[in-house]
C-alpha cells in the first residue's frame, strides 16, 4: 500500500529518512512530498518523488518567490505551499496512489498540511506528528480543522529536528500508527445503507437514542455532537450530500451565535439543510439554554455575564466547565423570529418539518427541570409559529424530547417523507 510521506527535508531529514525506511520495512510503499521553503540548514541528499520546487510552482510561484516572501509574508508562503501540495496530493489519490498520509512537521508545515488534510476524503488515514498544535494561542484555528474532519495528531513534545532518541520512538511510534490504519480494513460483510445525520447533546440523549432504535433497521445513522465545531461537521457532510435526511434535534449553534454563547456557529447555520433536495426535521433543543462556562466567568466581570445578567438567571452548573442559563422570554422571541426568517429561505419548504416537544425541549426544561420556563417555551411557539412560511410544517408534540411519543412522531413523519419522496423520483 501507498503511503504519502509529507515534510521539509531541508529542516527534517533525519526523521524523515527512518520514517520512510520502516514504512518500506513494514511492506508498504513510502512516497516522499518535500515541502520545503529553504528556510532550513540541511542540505538534504534523500530525493523526494515529489519535489518542494514542483510543489511551490503548483501553488503559481518559484521557489525564489517563496524565499523571498517567507520573512515578509508567511501566511502567502504557506497558502502557497498548501495550493500545491493540494495539486500533488489529488493528482496521487486520483491514481489510486494514496492508502495514507504521514506528515512531519513544525509550525509553518502543519499550516501547510492541515488545510489538504481536511479536503482528503474521510475515512483515508492521515497522521500529523507535530510540537504547535497544543499551542492555546492556536487553538481555535486548530479546532477548525480537527472539529471537522478526522485527522489524527500525534503530539510530539519535543520537535522533530535531528535523530535523538526521542524522534527515533516518535517516528517508530508514527509508522506503526499510519502502517495500523491503512491495513485495517472494514469487513467485507457490512451492507452499505442510506444515511441520516443527526445532531444530539447530552440534554437529548435518550430521545437520540430511540430515533437510532427506530431507523437503525433500514438506515445508518451518524451522530453529530453539538458542540458548534461538531454542527460544522455535520452541515460539511450534508452540503457534500452524504445523507438522505437531517434530523437537527439541537440547532443551538444558531441561537448562541446570536446571543453570544460557547456554542456559537454563525447566521449559516441552517443552510446546508435548506440548501439540499432532502428532509430537513428540526426541534428546538438547546434554543431553552445559552453556554457560558467556566463558572469563573461569573466573577470576572465576563461581557457576556454583564450583558445579559446571567448571574441572575437559572444556571445549570454542570461543573466548572460546564455552566448553562436559562434563556428569557424576549430571547425566546428573538431566537423565534430570527430562525423563522432563515427557514423560510427554503427552497423545498415541503421537506422542512419543525417539531416542537410542548413538555420540555430539553431534559432540564421539563416541569422540575433546572432551566423550566413554560413563558419562555411558549413565547418561542407562539412567535414560531406566526413568523414561519405556512408551506414549512410545524408539527407539536405533547410530550418532551426524550419521551417515545416525541421520537416515534418524529420518525413516522421522516419515514413516510422519504416514501414519498421515492416514490416521486
Amino acid at each position: 500500500m501507498a503511503i504519502i510521506l509529507i515534510g521539509m527535508l531541508d529542516e527534517r531529514e533525519p526523521a524523515l529518512m527512518l520514517a520512510r525506511n520502516e514504512i518500506t520495512a513494514r511492506g508498504h510503499d513510502p512516497l516522499v512530498m518535500d515541502i520545503s521553503i529553504g528556510n532550513g540548514a540541511i542540505l538534504p541528499k534523500l530525493k523526494p518523488d515529489v519535489d518542494n520546487q514542483w510543489i511551490a510552482a503548483a501553488g503559481g510561484a518559484t521557489l525564489e518567490d517563496i524565499r523571498t516572501l517567507f520573512g515578509s509574508d508567511r501566511e502567502r508562503v504557506t497558502a502557497i505551499m498548501a495550493k500545491g501540495l493540494t495539486q500533488a496530493l489529488t493528482a496521487a489519490h486520483n491514481a489510486g496512489q494514496v492508502d495514507g498520509i504521514l506528515a512531519v512537521t513544525g509550525m509553518t508545515g502543519a499550516m501547510i498540511c492541515l488545510p489538504v488534510l481536511a479536503m482528503l476524503p474521510y475515512g483515508l488515514p492521515k497522521l500529523l506528528i507535530t510540537s504547535t498544535v497544543a499551542m492555546p494561542a492556536y487553538a481555535a484555528k486548530m479546532a477548525d480543522f480537527f472539529g471537522r474532519k478526522d485527522i489524527t495528531v500525534m503530539h510530539s513534545v519535543v520537535d522533530t529536528v535531528g535523530l535523538n532518541s526521542m524522534v527515533k520512538r516518535l517516528m517508530i511510534n508514527g509508522v506503526g500508527s499510519i502502517c495500523g490504519m491503512v491495513e485495517a480494513r472494514p469487513s467485507g460483510d457490512s451492507e452499505e445503507r442510506p444515511t441520516i445525520a443527526i445532531t444530539e447533546f447530552g440534554f437529548c440523549d435518550k430521545a437520540a437514542q430511540l430515533i437510532r432504535e427506530r431507523l437503525e433497521p433500514n438506515f445508518d445513522v451518524i451522530s453529530f455532537h453539538a458542540t458548534g465545531i461538531g454542527e460544522r461537521a455535520a452541515l460539511e457532510f450534508v452540503r457534500e450530500g452524504r445523507f438522505e435526511a437531517f434530523i437537527d434535534l439541537v440547532p443551538a449553534g444558531f441561537s448562541e451565535y446570536l446571543l453570544g454563547g460557547n456554542r456559537a456557529l454563525g447566521p449559516d447555520r441552517f443552510d446546508a439543510g435548506l440548501g439540499e433536495q432532502r428532509p430537513y426535521l428540526l426541534a428546538p433543543c438547546g434554543f431553552d439554554m445559552l453556554g457560558c462556562g467556566p463558572i469563573e466567568r461569573r466573577d470576572q466581570a465576563d461581557p457576556l455575564w454583564e450583558k445579559r445578567g446571567l448571574a441572575r438567571r437559572q444556571l445549570l452548573i454542570q461543573d466548572a466547565m460546564r455552566v448553562q442559563a436559562r434563556t428569557t422570554v424576549e430571547e425566546m422571541e428573538y431566537i423565534a423570529r430570527q430562525t423563522a426568517k432563515r427557514l423560510n429561505r427554503a427552497s423545498h419548504p415541503h421537506l422542512v418539518k419543525f417539531f416542537i416537544p410542548m413538555r420540555g425541549f430539553s431534559s432540564v426544561s421539563i416541569r422540575g427541570g433546572a432551566l423550566h420556563d413554560f413563558d419562555a417555551d411558549g413565547a418561542f411557539v407562539k412567535t414560531l409559529k406566526a413568523s414561519i412560511n405556512k408551506s414549512i410544517e410545524v408539527i407539536e408534540v405533547d410530550d418532551e424530547i426524550n419521551s417515545p411519543l416525541f421520537s416515534d412522531t418524529l420518525t413516522t413523519v421522516l419515514l413516510k417523507m422519504m416514501e414519498d419522496e421515492s416514490i416521486s423520483s
